[in-house]
């Protein structure tokens, strides 16, 4: 798209009447105060009010988006804009939209994203609900930085600038609330140049609920945050469970086990056979997830990564898992001519027995998964769609 002026000044709309003039009217001061060439765009999302005429009156290019949905209604605004630069922002007046000259600036700088920061501007009184301010946006800004090592603290800010040809190549897709995090973390995953900027954060204009349901929207950002980090998600939950396991299964393969007078014998050595297939598992989901987003362009390929696809192969894959697999089998097989040689008669020491059947398990469960988890890799074209950088992770 060739873009036909430097600024598009996004809004996305959802009956905002009372407010939408007022935000309208200071964005149009700000583009004038500064001399920029610029558009206000207006994302309707089926309001019933009178918002659309409100637009219209004032200036404002509107579009119609029929999907609800806050990133339904920012997707279309974005497709739509004709800026090389994007500033969005709510248009319920909770934005200062006077003041986007920092905003402007950083981008042309050179920065791809640039967020605003509501708590090292300020929030005024009774702008954010007691529970966001100090548990909904500080758990999900939080888990965004430790999760993908994202240099944003606000990561819920709806006021946001970002390059227009940047953005769309991001191939942003969620319509919900959870918009907000997958645009920071989408901007994060492909090393995008990212700032942020203090912003003041006012009370909303409206006298209407709120669009943003606490606990549901909430909840969605948070899924979307594991959903996009299979590392967390998969791969430490399963190196937590194979340590515990493995820990407890060479513990228990002696003999019993005693804490005071609690002794733990074969029941927990079952138990903890059973979480070392179940950390294997962990394990293989996160590599399968992983694969899946390198090929498929949602996640840049590292070095590590080129490291771990030049030593695995399908070949190899399946003689590590034959190897657990006949491993296990010959265990069973030395148990079985112990049974034969009591003619399939009553075993008389359990739980020596067990000590031995239960890794003999484990190990034939292990091979198998191997074997067909490195099938399904193949299929997934570990090799065939993932580029790598040449720098170092």
């Amino acid at each position: 798209m060739h873009n036909k002026c430097e600024l598009t000044i996004l809004m996305p709309c959802l009956n905002e009447a009372k407010t939408l003039e007022t935000c309208i009217r200071k964005a149009r001061t700000f583009i004038e105060s500064y001399n920029i060439s610029a558009e206000i765009l207006i994302a309707d999302n089926g309001s019933s009010d009178d918002s659309a005429n409100i637009a219209l009156k004032e200036g404002a290019r509107i579009i119609q988006v029929p999907i609800k949905g806050y990133g339904s209604a920012l997707i279309a605004g974005i497709n739509a804009a004709k800026g090389k630069y994007i500033i969005m922002g709510d248009a319920d007046d909770s934005y200062d939209f006077l003041d986007l000259a920092k905003f402007i600036n950083k981008l042309r700088e050179g920065y791809d994203f640039v967020m605003g920061n509501r708590f090292e501007g300020g929030i005024k009184k009774g702008a954010m609900p007691l529970i966001h301010r100090y548990f909904g946006n500080p758990v999900l800004s939080f888990t965004g930085r430790l999760f993908f090592k994202s240099p944003i603290n606000d990561f819920n800010c709806g006021l946001r600038g970002f390059d227009t040809e940047k953005i769309k190549k991001l191939g942003l897709v969620t319509l919900g609330m959870e918009f907000a995090s997958e645009m920071v973390v989408k901007a994060t995953i492909f090393g995008y140049k990212m700032t942020e900027v203090p912003i003041i954060l006012y009370p909303d204009g409206r006298n209407c609920p709120p669009h943003l349901k606490t606990w549901h929207d909430g909840w969605n950002q948070l899924v979307f945050l594991l959903m996009h980090s299979p590392k967390w998600l998969f791969f430490i939950p399963s190196l937590l469970f194979f340590f515990i396991s493995v820990g407890g299964l060479l513990c228990l393969l002696p003999g019993t086990v005693y804490f005071n007078k609690v002794g733990l014998d074969i029941h927990t050595l079952t138990i903890a056979g059973f979480m070392v297939i179940l950390s294997y598992q962990l394990f293989l989901f996160a590599v399968f997830i992983r694969v899946f987003s390198l090929s498929h362009g949602l996640y840049i390929a590292k070095n590590k990564h080129k490291y771990f696809y030049n030593i695995f192969s399908l070949e190899r894959g399946i003689i590590f898992g034959f190897m657990m697999l006949i491993s296990g089998l010959g265990i069973l097989t030395f148990l079985l001519n112990k049974w034969i040689d009591l003619d399939f008669g009553r075993i008389q020491n359990v739980s020596s027995t067990f000590r031995l059947l239960i890794p003999s398990v484990t190990l034939i469960s292990l091979g198998i998964q191997t074997v067909f988890a490195s099938f399904f890799l193949k299929i997934l074209g570990i090799s065939s769609k993932i580029s790598y950088p040449n720098e170092n992770p």
